[in-house]
């Protein structure tokens, strides 16, 4: 393991945490009810969003064979969206504002909840599934993939499904 200070560690392993605890909430969404689940998520995802904004990964050459592999195939992708799907019903749907095609487009661009918190998902459930399984020997690398992945593509997802589910929790309650 690259050797990382202590308080780079410690904010490190906050995030493990943190990205472990929307995890669990995802995979047990069948046993939320809806408003419980809408809260728990609006509870995490800004903090998420806080953490992978601040916490900059070190300088680190990330070698060929430092990217790691996908813990989440497509049948437990599914099941994952199918689930929080299941459990918002027609409020899972809304209307996506930032997507690149909508300047061109008269025709509103639907979006998934669903989709969008199953988008986060796999990559934080990647990072924790290799921090575990490398009983964090790995953490630094797997934070910087995920780290990257965020910046290209989750953080603006992330921001997006905010708006929805503060739409269900506050405006639809």
């Amino acid at each position: 393991m690259n050797e990382i200070n202590n308080e780079y560690r410690q904010q490190l392993l906050r995030i493990t945490a943190l990205c472990s605890d929307y995890c669990l909430t995802v995979e047990n969404v069948t046993s939320q009810e809806r408003d419980e689940f809408v809260k728990n998520i609006l509870t995490l995802l800004p903090q998420i969003y806080y953490n992978f904004i601040t916490v900059e990964p070190e300088n680190l050459s990330i070698d060929e064979e430092d990217y790691f592999p996908t813990y989440v195939d497509e049948d437990y992708y599914e099941s994952v969206r199918r689930h929080i799907e299941n459990l918002l019903g027609p409020d899972d749907a809304f209307l996506e504002t930032f997507e690149e095609d909508m300047k061109y487009s008269d025709t509103p661009i639907g979006a998934s909840i669903a989709e969008c918190l199953a988008d986060i998902f796999q990559p934080l459930y990647n990072f924790i599934s290799v921090v575990r399984e490398t009983e964090g020997e790995k953490m630094t690398e797997a934070y910087t993939e995920c780290r990257e992945n965020f910046v290209a593509y989750w953080a603006q997802t992330l921001c997006n499904v905010l708006r929805a589910l503060n739409n269900i929790y506050f405006i639809q309650q």
